[in-house]
């Protein structure tokens, strides 16, 4: 089963209305045992990082998360959902995340008047290409350049280039909008927002086997 998390971080409806659309069955959970055991796990979320990992931290869900993501469960991140999986965050502060991705999440700062912060609004995603030409298997079948939904004021820094799947350009930052590394994959857009194409990422998330 697909466990979409129930952290009290939002936009939980329209992630699994996104995976019905997609033809997957998931199901909302709050409880620790259910994300552990689940075959798949969804991290979505708006709103605040620190909020974010209390909440985490005081449903007893950062062990679940971390436990779910060392036993090779496909883990899909979405905005905020993306951005606590790193390091740190220079929000509210700075905050402490999961730490299952090296780097930090940083505030855009653009130097122009008429790039606003946050960004909101559709913004092309180019996938990064391995040697061979291939990108990463969440991108199968989706066209290069293909446009998506943001809604967000800080972004994904990995420190490990590696950790980079796709790229997007926005305030005079070309930023990580896509992250992942082994069975782990993130997005700073919202795919469940994203209309054919996010769809296409989501069913893809559906069927992955965890390996890129």
């Amino acid at each position: 089963m697909i466990v979409i998390v129930d952290y009290g971080a939002g936009n939980l409806t329209s992630v699994r209305l996104a995976f019905e659309a997609a033809g997957v069955p998931a199901t909302v959970a709050a409880d620790a045992r259910a994300v552990r055991e689940a075959a798949r796990v969804v991290l979505p979320g708006v709103g605040a990082a620190g909020a974010a990992m209390r909440n985490l931290n005081a449903l007893g869900l950062v062990d679940a998360l971390r436990a779910s993501v060392a036993r090779g469960a496909p883990f899909l991140g979405i905005c905020l959902g993306a951005q606590v999986v790193f390091e740190r965050s220079e929000e509210d502060g700075g905050v402490n995340g999961l730490g299952f991705l090296p780097g930090t999440v940083r505030l855009f700062r653009p130097a122009s008047r008429w790039d606003k912060v946050p960004q909101m609004g559709w913004n092309a995603v180019v996938p990064r290409r391995a040697p061979g030409g291939a990108a990463h298997p969440l991108f199968a079948g989706i066209a290069e350049g293909s446009e998506f939904y943001f809604v967000h004021s800080y972004y994904p820094a990995p420190s490990a280039e590696a950790c980079v799947l796709a790229e997007t350009e926005y305030a005079g930052v070309r930023f990580a909008s896509a992250v992942g590394r082994d069975n782990l994959f993130a997005t700073q857009f919202h795919p469940e927002k994203s209309g054919r194409a996010g769809l296409q990422l989501i069913a893809n998330f559906a069927k992955w086997n965890g390996k890129s």
